[in-house]
């Protein structure tokens, strides 16, 4: 973010939230859900909530000054809780940034290869479940996992999440995924695909499993709000199966995507 001061608590502190959301021709794709996560994410951290609008015209002003507005594009909404000087204590009264910056998001081709990270999610912790402007442990996770993506477990040892992406499998023709009690991120996305399994699709179950279930499941596959649904092929070098079911997953998401 260009023009913000050396005292400001998200450069120092990690103090704040983002939001990383799909355009597609100028279109915010589910922003609602999106602006609902980070004013969920400012209760939580006690942070005054950005004004639905006014994050709107920004996210829009991105697109258009990035020359954006007809491709698709990925849109990262960054709040911050403002300068407040040295120490943890935050100033009496903030005045936090928002801010929204736009890049071109080619639609990713063919599945992804994970490998298991020996960096945890921290569960313990309710920044484990925000989108909060520290993201040290997925950087050093997604380095470890290179040129792969990075599968991570939480301290207990069971499944959380790739670096940046929620995780899903199928077994006994059910979708299952990781609880957000290891350290789960509430993916926009992992809703939609939660709330269409359970009602006219095939049932879903939020689990604490081991990275064992993964080598046992019909199928393997990421999702956020860029890659949409995407495949996974093999686990530290291992392969894993692919069900049907994924690619089922991944048109509703398509219809979905189209409908928020």
């Amino acid at each position: 973010m260009s023009g913000v001061p050396w005292d400001d608590r998200g450069l120092l502190l990690g103090d704040g939230l983002f939001e990383t959301l799909l355009a597609e021709r100028g279109r915010l794709v589910n922003l609602p859900a999106h602006l609902a996560r980070m004013m969920a994410g400012c209760e939580t951290l006690g942070l005054p909530p950005p004004d639905p609008e006014r994050a709107r015209s920004l996210c829009l002003a991105a697109l258009e000054e990035a020359g954006l507005a007809g491709e698709r594009a990925a849109v990262r909404l960054t709040l911050t809780a403002g300068s407040g000087g040295r120490g943890l204590d935050r100033p009496p009264v903030l005045q936090p940034r928002l801010r929204a910056t736009a890049a071109t998001s080619p639609e990713p081709v063919g599945p992804v290869h994970l490998r298991l990270a020996k960096v945890r999610r921290n569960e313990g912790s309710p920044a484990s479940r925000l989108k909060t402007l520290s993201y040290l442990d997925n950087v050093l996770a997604r380095r470890q996992a290179a040129p792969d993506e990075a599968l991570m477990l939480d301290n207990a040892g069971n499944l959380a999440c790739a670096g940046v992406a929620n995780l899903f499998w199928v077994a006994g023709g059910r979708l299952f995924t990781p609880a957000l009690d290891c350290g789960v991120l509430p993916g926009t996305v992992r809703a939609g695909i939660l709330a269409w399994a359970g009602g006219e699709g095939p049932g879903a179950a939020e689990v604490c499993m081991g990275p064992e279930a993964l080598g046992q499941a019909d199928g393997v596959f990421l999702t956020n709000s860029l890659i949409g649904v995407r495949p996974v092929a093999s686990l530290d070098g291992r392969p894993l199966s692919r069900s049907p079911l994924t690619e089922r997953v991944e048109q509703v998401v398509r219809a979905l995507n189209r409908s928020w």
